[in-house]
């Protein structure tokens, strides 16, 4: 028993890790000043990088350059580390060792290792300092994963897998101009200048630089004809290099279009979505979607697991940690339902009231709070503090109602309220428990 209670420690410990480590989750405070500060040490170590080439500065602050360098790139270590520890969190349906497999092989697993390893290898190795002195260029790789903040970022990595079969013919169709286009004007020039069109790599050269720009000036034709097949090559080069270029502008207007359309779809439907993190607790952990019995006009749109986006399917088995976004119609009957957020700003007569103080309905309820990026249980004796976010559940009746009906309709909420209870409470005491400190439920 003892030994699994330690087991599930270690998950539990592992997984609060990994959200640390991972970039853009800003449920709590820690997680995000560790985003914070892997973004300042990675500037900071550029910026050492880049100030260590001048001589005069090397000069006046070569110890404190050296000194900064030497401590972000042990941040680099740790961090490379920590990632290893929860490669598991990130593969969940892999073994350990296939975990910590695909992450190290991985492109990020790639540039973290780069990030640090060739700054301690010249001590082990001193005769190739200048090689691994090269491979420090690979820290600025980093800076990708600031896609995590930025939606207009992550289109354009969309769009290049998107479109990636037009991009990889439009690559096809220039290699093999060049390869022709240098053949033929090493056919042409090579009599005339053999010792500038020595040989084909020369035309190749050539080729490149007059199709992607206006050449260079250190090979060009000197023969009549060489220079008519250099007129036509060089309008060619245009045309052919528009290609990719208008394939990405075309993916950019289509992506653009399509989250337009998307969010003009969930306005005009009133569908509204929810995110939900899968507790090691939680009743859906180990069940396939098919099990679930979800009501109808309820779906579950899509599954976030680490870095993967799943689309749900009937055989699609919910694991520890996934991110479950629900959608859900608007109600459409003739009672009206509302769910809102509501952040308390400075001056907002509810700050510094108790729960139980409040003068609100008897049909509205305080589900949830968020207090600092910690999720609260609302109980009567909880003080609001300015900047808590409240989730209020309010349900209102039609004016044409009897006050039968009206008396009616406040029985069966309380019953569902009972009920809501019941139902959300001990759900909320299983997902919430590791998440919120006993003396601050």
């Amino acid at each position: 028993m003892e030994k699994k209670e330690k087991q599930t420690k270690w998950i539990m410990f592992r997984e609060r890790l990994y959200r640390m480590v991972s970039v853009g989750v800003e449920d709590d405070a820690i997680n995000h000043a560790y985003d914070v500060i892997s973004t300042v040490a990675l500037v900071l170590n550029l910026f050492a990088t880049f100030a260590l080439t001048f001589d005069d500065a090397v000069e006046s602050m070569g110890g404190a350059l050296k000194g900064i360098e030497a401590v972000t790139v042990f941040f680099f270590a740790v961090d490379y580390v920590l990632r290893l520890i929860t490669a598991k969190c990130m593969h969940p349906r892999n073994s350990e060792a296939v975990a910590v497999r695909r992450y190290v092989l991985s492109f990020y697993g790639i540039i973290d290792l780069l990030s640090f390893l060739p700054y301690y290898m010249p001590f082990f190795f001193p005769r190739g300092a200048a090689v691994f002195r090269l491979f420090r260029v690979a820290r600025i790789f980093k800076l990708f994963r600031i896609n995590a903040y930025y939606d207009s970022l992550n289109v354009i990595s969309e769009v290049i897998v998107r479109k990636k079969q037009q991009l990889l013919s439009s690559v096809y169709i220039l290699l093999v101009m060049i390869v022709a286009t240098s053949l033929c004007m090493y056919g042409l020039e090579h009599d005339a200048q053999p010792e500038v069109f020595s040989n084909a790599f020369s035309g190749i050269w050539w080729a490149t630089s007059c199709l992607f720009t206006v050449g260079y000036g250190d090979i060009y034709p000197v023969t009549p004809l060489g220079q008519v097949f250099g007129i036509v090559i060089t309008f060619l080069g245009v045309g052919v290099v528009a290609i990719p270029t208008g394939i990405i502008s075309a993916g950019f207007v289509e992506q653009y279009t399509r989250l337009k359309r998307i969010g003009d779809h969930n306005r005009e439907e009133d569908i509204h979505f929810i995110e939900l993190v899968m507790g090691p607790k939680d009743p859906w952990v180990g069940k396939e979607i098919k099990e679930l019995g979800l009501p109808k006009g309820a779906i579950i749109a899509v599954i976030l697991r680490g870095r993967e986006t799943l689309i749900p399917r009937g055989d699609t088995m919910i694991h520890r940690s996934d991110v479950v976004v629900l959608g859900a119609e608007s109600v459409r009957n003739g009672q009206h339902i509302h769910l809102k957020e509501v952040t308390l700003g400075k001056g907002h007569p509810w700050v510094g009231v108790a729960l139980r103080d409040l003068d609100i309905s008897q049909l509205t309820l305080i589900v949830m709070i968020k207090r600092h990026g910690r999720t609260r249980i609302p109980h009567g004796d909880m003080v609001l503090l300015t900047g808590d976010v409240l989730y209020i559940y309010s349900k209102s009746q039609k004016a044409s109602q009897t006050v039968e009906e009206r008396e009616q309709g406040t029985e069966e909420e309380i019953m569902y309220e009972e009920d809501f209870s019941e139902e959300v409470s001990q759900a909320r005491e299983d997902t919430l428990a590791e998440e919120i400190p006993a003396d601050k439920k």
